[in-house]
């Protein structure tokens, strides 16, 4: 899946605002999910959002503004940073905190015991040589879809996809796939709590357009994005199946429309794609 076009990291004063609205929202559902559960270790959840909360926020962040995202105390949020400084994970500066090189273990430890992203890395790279274009493989997380693997376009003008960012499920054509892939209950809910954004003005708001869209993708099998995420950009996903037959993921090509057009990308691209998450399902469980 493509994201914005981008030739530098921006700097972000402060966490964006529609960062800190979806990480509320996705605190708030997962905290009411567990409530009331004895098992449940409060804050061990309050530390890992802590150390979410700087995404996308190289400069680092204050104790209010963490504060803000998280909706916790500052008094709550001091003992959290002490903790997770302590541990090594993150450092202080002028006021400011920033994540250490230590966080990267707990990515680290993710991708070298998953199988579908060590079996994803190889495909995406043969992928984005063979079309010359950014390609990714993404999974389902809450509202979002996150990108496990992905190879990036060499040149001036690439898409900026790297492992571990997350992009609206709405509006990417991997994330329509993956919805495809939803039982009926569990799509209708999920349609239903989705905030429609309209990124541009191509992007689907309407919940029963969006609704049909997915039918659509269920039976072709493939989704084709046509500048809903960003003008400009295009994208083609299709489902990663499990031996078992579960659709585990969602592999696919984002493009300039300006270089590769809507019937391109139908007969080019999706065979391709189609082949190497074949082969991947194969390696999956």
């Amino acid at each position: 899946m493509p994201t914005e076009i981008t030739m530098e990291i921006p700097m972000q004063p402060t966490v964006p605002p529609s960062a800190n609205s979806r990480f509320r929202t996705r605190w708030g559902a997962e905290l009411s999910a567990h409530e009331g559960n004895p098992d449940f270790v409060l804050s061990l959840a309050r530390g890992l959002r802590v150390i979410e909360t700087f995404e996308g926020c190289p400069q680092g962040l204050s104790i209010a503004e963490i504060a803000r995202a998280t909706e916790l105390s500052r008094a709550a949020v001091r003992r959290l940073l002490i903790t997770l400084e302590l541990l090594g994970y993150i450092e202080a500066s002028a006021r400011k905190y920033r994540l250490r090189h230590r966080v990267l273990h707990l990515g680290t430890s993710y991708l070298s015991s998953n199988s579908l992203a060590t079996v994803s890395l190889p495909a995406v790279q043969r992928i984005t040589e063979e079309l010359d274009e950014s390609s990714s493989v993404c999974v389902l997380d809450g509202d979002e879809i996150l990108c496990v693997a992905g190879a990036v376009r060499k040149g001036l003008m690439a898409l900026d996809i790297s492992t571990g960012s997350r992009l609206p499920v709405h509006c990417t054509a991997a994330g329509r796939v993956l919805l495809a892939a939803l039982p009926e209950a569990q799509l209708a809910a999920q349609l239903e709590r989705i905030e429609l954004k309209p990124l541009t003005e191509k992007t689907i708001v309407s919940r029963d357009a969006l609704a049909a869209d997915i039918r659509h993708v269920r039976d072709q099998g493939c989704s084709v994005i046509d500048q809903e995420l960003e003008m400009g950009l295009r994208a083609i996903a299709v489902p990663i199946v499990s031996p078992l037959g579960k659709v585990t993921a969602a592999l696919g090509v984002g493009a300039l429309a300006s270089r590769v057009s809507l019937d391109e990308l139908q007969i080019k691209f999706l065979p391709i794609l189609r082949d190497q998450a074949r082969m991947i399902g194969q390696f999956i469980s």
